[in-house]
């Protein structure tokens, strides 16, 4: 009746099924970058039946095994597969649980930009990385979307490294094409904080009583009697010990045992200050009295 399409096209869903092997088993050229990232092969009539549908580009998946209900999302780089067949990266197979030759739904879908992901390692050599941060980024450069769950796989020097997908938001399933996301890290699979060692509680070593015995006659050292036989007043209180010697500098230790090692890292500082008298007399602190009476 009009000349014109007076109402959009409404995108259809692209649903259908194949069976899918891993990509070590596509023919013609080896393909090791495709099991490093998150896209698919699939066959050239999908594309034909994907433009034929008007879906919203960036074409984006659901990947589901009916089987065991397992779910995750995915892109798609090629469309070079034989008909009736899907290859996929390895890791992705093992996400699904999926055998070679099995039946996989695809269906097409439309997922929220990425703002936040949440990633733990699946081993403690990841932290032996020195920026783990941009080899993440870098890596998820193959990758169109993020499913939480999943566990993915990245290689890096030579070594391949699993991640396993804890969080996304704004989503469960979210694509990560040209978007500014936040990356956090979870503690790896068994990794333990390590435990601070607490030292026991070291002995306070005095460094006079490293010091020799003194030798030969040492004066004032004897006990003070009185004349009169009487007991001194002072008697109860305990004497101070002042038989210990004077601590000097460069003495050896003679008590020394062979194979054993003393260090003084609990020493108190020895207070050269000499510390002054409590009762030390003091000029003109008394009173004064007059010797002329006062008249009343």
């Amino acid at each position: 009746m009009f000349g014109f399409n007076m109402f959009p096209d409404i995108p259809r869903p692209f649903n259908t099924q194949y069976k899918c092997f891993s990509v070590s088993m596509l023919p013609g050229n080896d393909r090791q970058h495709v099991e490093r990232g998150g896209k698919i092969i699939m066959p050239p009539s999908a594309l034909d039946q994907l433009t034929r549908l008007n879906i919203v580009y960036p074409m984006l998946f659901k990947l589901t095994n009916k089987k065991t209900n397992r779910v995750t999302h995915c892109g798609v780089l090629e469309f070079v597969a034989d008909e009736g067949k899907a290859y996929l990266p390895y890791w992705m197979m093992h996400n699904l649980l999926l055998e070679e030759g099995e039946i996989l739904n695809i269906e097409s879908v439309s997922l929220p930009v990425a703002t936040f992901s949440r990633f733990q390692p699946q081993s403690e050599d990841f932290l032996d990385i020195t920026n783990p941060t941009a080899v993440l980024e870098n890596g998820l450069r193959s990758f169109a979307c993020l499913t939480t769950g999943d566990i993915i796989a990245i290689k890096y020097n030579q070594r391949i490294y699993e991640m396993c997908v804890l969080e996304t938001k704004p989503g469960p399933a979210v694509s990560i094409i040209e978007c500014d996301m936040n990356v956090e890290f979870a503690p790896p699979v068994g990794y333990k904080e390590p435990e601070r060692m607490v030292r026991p509680n070291e002995e306070t070593i005095d460094p006079v009583d490293m010091m020799p015995a003194p030798l030969g006659f040492v004066a004032f050292k004897g006990q003070g009697n009185r004349l009169d036989g009487k007991k001194r007043k002072d008697a109860s209180l305990p004497e101070p010990n002042s038989s210990k010697p004077v601590y000097i500098r460069g003495i050896p230790d003679y008590d020394y045992k062979i194979g054993t090692l003393k260090f003084l890292r609990n020493t108190k500082p020895i207070n050269n200050k000499e510390t002054k008298d409590v009762d030390e007399f003091k000029a003109f602190t008394g009173e004064g009295f007059s010797l002329r009476k006062s008249r009343k």
